[in-house]
């Protein structure tokens, strides 16, 4: 939890002002595949100017009615993405799937308090342990967005397995690393894969709590699938596996930096404006997220390399 709140509030010093004009999201749908549709969200930190919108949530219509995929940021965001899937059929929802404990992929779930809302073991309890924390640090992240957002917990568990509706097999896919519990959800008859919070393209990976080793079996475990669509947790939707090889590289050099730089007896300090590798200049927040990153990671790299050292 510490972790997290710390990620929250060094956002906050960054934020900018109120947002000018009716706080609207402006929700559309863009078409990734047969049946399929997601809401792209910017590449950006939580502020007040995006209240909170940097996830790719999507949704599914299935003969069996309407499978979404993340609630987004707050209560607001969920009710508008719920009229925005209204928009494209007026099929019922029938499930929600939530794919990690982090703000923005839940949040939303009041808007969606009528259907079974699935998750992780891991992801259920997280939420229930620090949902409330990251909820409040939401409100004084992005304001008034969040007016109406209460914390509602998953109301089913679900496992590795594969379920269908309609013609569409979803393959669940339980995996660890970005958090304790991540979520994978491969659409076996279009092939889109929803990365959940694995995959990072474009946009430097988050890493309150990261274990850099599981995250990147998780990676292998994903690029193993055979995918036509790849949907991050955040950044640009691809038709390539190109954003999985993009977050291995930066958490690959991240790790093995961070335990170069402890094993020659440097700290933390000296590391917050250590130079980042060029090929990553693209990458949103990079600066910033690798800040964070450094000192979410570098205690326990510090403490795993101190005795060797010493």
């Amino acid at each position: 939890m510490r972790a997290l709140v710390a990620l929250l509030l060094l956002v906050v010093s960054a934020a900018p002002g109120w947002a000018a004009g009716p706080l609207t999201y402006t929700l559309k749908p863009v078409a990734v595949a047969p049946d399929t549709w997601v809401f792209e969200g910017t590449r950006e930190h939580f502020t007040r100017t995006n209240g909170g919108n940097i996830l790719n949530p999507g949704f599914i219509v299935t003969d069996d009615g309407v499978i979404v995929i993340q609630t987004g940021p707050s209560r607001r965001f969920g009710e508008e993405m719920r009229a925005a899937i209204a928009t494209v059929t007026d099929k019922p929802i029938r499930k929600v799937f939530i794919s990690n404990l982090h703000p923005d992929y839940w949040l939303g779930n009041r808007a969606f308090a009528d259907v079974p809302i699935a998750a992780l073991p891991g992801t259920i309890e997280g939420i229930k342990a620090e949902g409330q924390g990251m909820t409040e640090n939401m409100y004084r992240l992005v304001g008034d967005w969040m007016r109406g957002t209460e914390p509602l917990v998953p109301t089913e568990t679900v496992y590795g397995s594969t379920v269908v509706f309609g013609a569409h097999r979803l393959r669940l896919i339980p995996l660890e690393g970005h958090t304790a519990a991540d979520l994978a959800i491969l659409d076996e008859t279009t092939g889109v894969l929803f990365a959940g919070g694995v995959v990072f393209s474009d946009r430097t990976p988050t890493t309150p709590h990261a274990d850099i080793g599981q995250w990147l079996a998780a990676l292998d475990a994903l690029d193993a699938l055979d995918v036509t669509v790849l949907v991050p947790n955040h950044g640009r939707i691809r038709t390539d596996k190109a954003a999985i090889a993009q977050t291995r590289d930066w958490l690959t050099w991240l790790d093995r930096t961070l335990r170069e730089r402890a094993e020659a007896g440097a700290d933390m300090a000296e590391l917050l404006d250590a130079p980042i590798p060029e090929r990553f200049a693209g990458m949103g927040v990079l600066r910033e997220e690798y800040r964070r990153s450094v000192s979410h990671l570098w205690p326990r790299i510090e403490k795993a390399v101190l005795p060797r050292v010493n």
